[in-house]
């Protein structure tokens, strides 16, 4: 299979799990009242995801040939 398109399937899949986390179920699980770190649950819930995914974006394109 062609590398381009293997990069744009992992993209795709990304942008997917993206849509997941950042829906109405999950969201609202750590729309709670609390901190960590002196952080709100949810703003840190929102940071470490986008975080995440920016890792994983960064990991498909960024992949070298095995």
């Amino acid at each position: 299979m062609n590398r381009a398109i293997i990069t744009g399937q992992r993209l795709a899949a990304v942008f997917l799990l993206g849509c997941v986390l950042f829906n109405y179920p999950l969201i609202a699980l750590f729309n709670k009242p609390g901190e960590l770190f002196d952080i709100p649950l949810l703003y840190l819930y929102l940071f470490v995801v986008w975080a995440i995914l920016i890792g994983l974006m960064a990991l498909a394109i960024e992949r070298r040939r095995d």
